[in-house]
């Protein structure tokens, strides 16, 4: 017997963070101002996707010891722009980064339950460690945790919130007019935690909110972000948007669900993918080429290179030979508060192969960060675009897709008014909004629903 078809989810990442020169195309808007977050949300939700997904950075990055200008610089507060999205749609999930590393339960608890209730079900919530000192020097003296340290953290951090999201159980206030009485329970919100990490009590002051909880989203690729995502997160973001690869990250992370007792259709995956379409296949590829170069410029190609040689490149011709030095290799780096330097962990083995990589095929400085960046995920008409997501999600690559426009605020129309209807009619995407809160769109049962009363879409 054939497999049923799987529904696919859909949703969007405003770039910004971690997305180089994205600001600098003549057709970009601003990434500061409400009007391109408002777009941005507004276009999701008419292609009726699952939710918008801010990601933050915690500190401006630097290069040589100077902001790193080739970034967006000084995007706004997370919590804002969420609660200031929530009343401009109805139905759109809200999604943010917030780091568990520096924020205290409490304020991050009392925060997404507020989001939630103004939103009316449709908050979620990214948990994420941060890795550096240098990010840690906003936050504490000392900088960072050690990574086993950050995830016990991480645990137990998630753990609380919950305990402090659980303490009202949603029919304590009554509002009664006529007695006087709003409250049934003067002890609402009490709570007391004791562990490694937190010793708090008190009252937690929001009460129930539309979804209990937010939804969790989780991002770490690492062994102990996998086992973490699969302990109590209702959907992890992934990297791994290829076939093999993804279905490998797919197979590997639903597997690790059965210890904790939860079905592998407790935890939604939704790698990133971004996408560039034309009337053709042909006009794609040609549109991605040019898309490629556009966002690699000769200033950005030497930025990039810098992450693994660790030294000042400035002098160096980005249409010319990459360096003969070899990178410098120690603690210290050029760059601060940028992840990619770690998935450089023998940054002279990267160079030697680069270097060959450039010589077999004549590549410059910029032609090589090209080549050995980032390529568009999905390349081609909307009905190839269309096809190869289908096809992805039904081959247990993942369960749907978080797409990263290459331009904002109006690089996800053209997928809203091209691909979202190929789908619809594959019947494979919805139509029409079935549900109220986040957890409805993703298929994810309420937190006080006995379980297995939810089939997961």
């Amino acid at each position: 017997m054939s497999k049923p078809l799987k529904q696919i989810h859909l949703a969007a990442h405003f770039p910004g963070v971690n997305n180089t020169t994205v600001w600098s195309d003549p057709a970009a808007g601003s990434h500061i101002e409400f009007s391109s977050f408002a777009h941005f949300a507004k276009t999701a939700e008419r292609a009726k996707f699952d939710f918008l997904f801010l990601a933050e950075g915690l500190r401006l990055r630097e290069q040589g010891g100077k902001i790193y200008d080739l970034d967006v610089v000084g995007r706004p507060d997370t919590f804002t722009v969420l609660a200031a999205l929530a009343a401009v749609t109805d139905h759109l999930g809200l999604t943010g980064t917030i780091n568990s590393t520096f924020n205290e339960p409490y304020e991050v608890a009392r925060q997404f339950a507020s989001l939630d209730h103004l939103s009316g079900g449709r908050a979620a919530w990214n948990v994420v460690t941060s890795w550096d000192a240098f990010t840690g020097e906003n936050f504490r003296r000392g900088g960072f945790l050690p990574q086993d340290e950050r995830y016990s953290r991480a645990k137990e951090f998630l753990a609380t919130t919950h305990e402090l999201f659980d303490s009202w159980h949603g029919d304590e206030i009554l509002a009664d007019q006529a007695t006087g009485t709003f409250l049934s329970d003067a002890r609402a919100g009490s709570f007391v935690h004791k562990g490694a990490q937190f010793d708090i009590h008190g009252q937690f002051n929001v009460p129930r909110s539309p979804q209990g909880r937010p939804v969790i989203f989780q991002a770490g690729e690492s062994d102990e972000g996998r086992e973490f995502a699969a302990s109590g997160a209702d959907a992890i973001f992934s990297r791994y948007a290829t076939l093999d690869a993804g279905q490998a990250f797919y197979t590997d992370v639903k597997s690790r669900l059965a210890k904790y007792g939860r079905r592998p259709d407790e935890l939604l995956i939704l790698p990133a993918a971004s996408f560039v379409l034309g009337d053709t296949d042909e006009e794609a590829e040609e549109i991605a080429h040019q898309v490629r170069r556009q966002q690699v410029s000769g200033a950005t190609a030497l930025r990039h290179l810098e992450f693994v040689w660790n030294r000042d490149l400035s002098s160096y011709d980005p249409e010319g030979p990459l360096p003969d030095v070899d990178p410098l290799v120690g603690e210290d780096h050029i760059s601060r508060g940028r992840a990619q330097v770690r998935m450089y962990r023998d940054p002279v083995a990267i160079a030697r192969e680069w270097r060959e990589l450039a010589e077999a095929n004549k590549w410059s400085i910029r032609d090589l960060v090209i080549n050995t960046g980032n390529r568009q995920t999905f390349v081609g008409s909307p009905a190839t675009v269309a096809r190869t997501i289908n096809d992805f999600v039904q081959a247990d690559v993942s369960d749907g897709f978080i797409l990263v426009p290459h331009i904002t605020p109006g690089g996800l129309d053209t997928f809203a008014d091209t691909v979202v209807p190929l789908l619809q009619e594959q019947g494979v995407f919805r139509t029409e909004y079935e549900g109220t809160t986040l957890r409805d769109h993703l298929g994810l049962a309420h937190p006080d629903e006995p379980r297995g009363e939810r089939v997961a879409s």
